[in-house]
């Protein structure tokens, strides 16, 4: 049963452990898909994959943190896990910084690895959701009318009703209205939760 409609894209220029832990993966109940090398899987590479990756350090050509900086060049958001047969502090170090979710060494622990790919995909979900909340969040504020933007923007500022008022030359009563209409194209449940969405996403 695949347990996952996300994918594993190892890569590694030893075809033993390629197969090895392609075997492991799906017994497991993963989608998986392998690559000799950095560069097969770069010019295989779609910005419309799900998953994460599984990235040996030392290969012929491009090398695995060489290829992990690429593909966050490239703007690649798949999460990465780094694998090696000769870890040492500066490469982890290195792998770490550039957002690794973990430094694992060979022998791998079968264990660990389990954990540090769920802990991949749970990162992938948060960041697809955060993006999709960004975007909803994007497409409500672009129905503001340009008199509601100025309210929100004095109500996240801290204004009262009042003080709002007299900013703009109009009644208490139309600031109400134009505040209640824009709490609703934005789904806020109150000030609080406004100034929150706001944060989050500006």
């Amino acid at each position: 049963m695949i347990r996952s409609e996300q994918t594993i894209y190892l890569v590694d220029d030893d075809p033993a452990v390629r197969d090895a832990l392609g075997l492991l993966l799906s017994l497991r109940g993963y989608r998986t898909a392998l690559f000799a090398d950095a560069a097969g899987f770069l010019e295989t590479w779609s910005e419309h994959w799900s998953g994460c990756l599984l990235i040996d350090i030392r290969m012929p050509g491009m090398d695995g943190l060489a290829l992990q900086k690429t593909l966050r060049d490239r703007g690649c958001t798949l999460p990465v896990i780094i694998i090696t047969g000769h870890g040492d502090v500066d490469s982890a170090r290195t792998a770490f910084r550039s957002q690794a979710v973990d430094f694992l060494e060979k022998p791998l622990d079968e264990a660990r690895l389990v954990a540090a790919i769920e802990e991949a995909f749970a990162r992938r979900q948060h960041s697809s959701e955060s993006r999709r909340r960004q975007h909803d969040y994007a497409r409500r504020l672009a129905t503001l009318t340009p008199r509601e933007r100025e309210v929100m923007e004095l109500v996240i500022a801290g204004r009262h009703n009042r003080e709002i008022a007299g900013q703009l030359a109009i009644s208490v009563r139309t600031v109400e209205v134009h505040k209640a209409r824009m709490m609703a194209k934005l789904q806020a449940q109150g000030t609080a939760d406004l100034v929150r969405r706001h944060l989050e996403h500006a």
